[in-house]
């Protein structure tokens, strides 16, 4: 008998809830082997999520695999430049891997997008969630055990009362009808604190929501507890 070859897959990593269910998805998945996150920052922070550095790193302890960060020279760098670095990261990360998945989820062009760049460089693009509902991919989200907080809202399209509140079934009962229900027409963005693949929850210190422009940010400190297992972090 032959045994088939799981694909070993780079997931990109935000530290928010899609690219959560991305990884539970490609974990529970027994055609793929994830040996690797990877994230881009700018400042040392995660755009748009606005998550340190520092919390991405233990979120990778935490879940137990090798984080790849990657440094973007601006938030909207031209895409020539954004293409370039994700490639070089990943070729230069280390780490033997066949595929890059990816937690978008509206069909509008985003796929074709990415495979333009990831499969001239000798990879696959997988994309677990893309075109799926909304509001089946965030129930799911819910169910699965991912425990996240949304931590960044768009007042243009949101009010501020959402910042700072639990995602769970409560909360998509009261968004508005025009809001996606996953935030992808970045209506708001959010921080894993929990998951069925962390080892222990990060445990925080929640403090107040600050508004910056139009965003408004929940403003948090992680609290240190114990000793975590070391990951390999690659910088490129």
């Amino acid at each position: 008998m032959v045994m088939q070859m799981k694909t070993k897959v780079m997931i990109s990593w935000s530290s928010g809830k899609d690219s959560a269910l991305t990884l539970s998805r490609l974990l529970n998945d027994s055609d793929y082997k994830v040996v690797g996150l990877f994230t881009t920052h700018v400042n040392n922070d995660v755009p748009f999520q606005a998550t340190p550095i520092s919390v991405v790193k233990q979120q990778a302890q935490l879940i137990g695999l090798p984080l790849v960060l990657i440094a973007l020279p601006e938030v909207f760098p031209a895409n020539d430049i954004y293409q370039q670095a994700i490639i070089d990261g990943l070729k230069n990360c280390g780490l033997p891997f066949d595929a890059v998945a990816f937690g978008d989820l509206f069909d509008n062009g985003i796929a074709d997008y990415r495979r333009q760049y990831i499969e001239p460089a000798g990879w696959q693009c997988i994309f677990p969630l893309l075109g799926q509902p909304s509001t089946q991919l965030a129930n799911e989200i819910i169910e699965s055990g991912i425990k996240t907080k949304l931590v960044t809202i768009d007042s243009t399209q949101l009010d501020s009362q959402f910042c700072g509140r639990w995602f769970n079934h409560q909360l998509l009962n009261e968004l508005p009808k025009t809001i996606d229900p996953c935030g992808e027409n970045g209506e708001f963005h959010s921080l894993v604190v929990d998951a069925p693949f962390y080892q222990q929850p990060l445990h925080i210190k929640w403090l107040v929501c600050e508004i910056e422009m139009r965003f408004y940010y929940q403003r948090y400190m992680v609290i240190e507890t114990g000793t975590l297992p070391n990951v390999d972090i690659a910088v490129s």
